[in-house]
């Protein structure tokens, strides 16, 4: 069955949504250079910034500092990341479908997603690549089908070049025996 004939997943379905580790936060008043420590403690690509009640405001990610700190020659000890946090990122809930939300990190072209609870608050971060392994045996199925419409479409084609390769190697081996 393809994605699109299958019944909807919601994210919080997913395995990967109850083994996930509990996303890196912090708050917008909070330094980069704060930000980048925690991010490679934990071998995270990102931050969550949450206010008060855990809810998401922003997202700092890797780029972020490469292009935002690095690139402009700022200090990230004297950089809060409310300054160079994506403020209002996009945000699934956790009975969102995930194969919407596929279509849309692809089409805005983000890689990261924060998924919160149905009152906003942060419950676990899901890259393209959590989404694209749903999907991936759909994927496999459809270039299969396709190479066996490609061979039996091609068949004589196929059966000729065979035929060629098969007397070519023949001709070598005669050949070197020969020789």
């Amino acid at each position: 069955m393809q994605a699109e004939d299958r019944p909807g997943m919601r994210i919080k379905d997913r395995a990967e949504f109850k083994s996930k580790p509990r996303p890196l936060t912090m708050t917008a008043d909070q330094t980069v250079a704060e930000a980048v420590a925690a991010m490679c403690e934990k071998n995270y690509g990102s931050v969550m910034i949450v206010d008060a009640d855990d809810k998401v405001i922003g997202v700092v990610t890797e780029r972020d500092v490469m292009r935002k700190i690095v690139n402009m020659d700022r200090t990230a000890k004297d950089t809060k990341l409310d300054d160079i946090m994506t403020k209002d990122p996009r945000l699934a809930r956790e009975d969102d479908d995930v194969v919407d939300w596929l279509r849309i990190m692809s089409n805005e072209r983000f890689r990261r997603l924060p998924v919160v609870d149905a009152e906003g608050r942060i419950k676990a971060v899901f890259t393209q690549g959590d989404f694209v392994s749903y999907t991936w045996p759909d994927l496999m199925r459809q270039a299969s089908q396709m190479g066996r419409a490609m061979m039996s479409r091609n068949f004589p084609t196929v059966l000729i070049g065979g035929g060629v390769a098969i007397y070519t190697l023949l001709m070598i081996l005669v050949m070197a025996v020969v020789l």
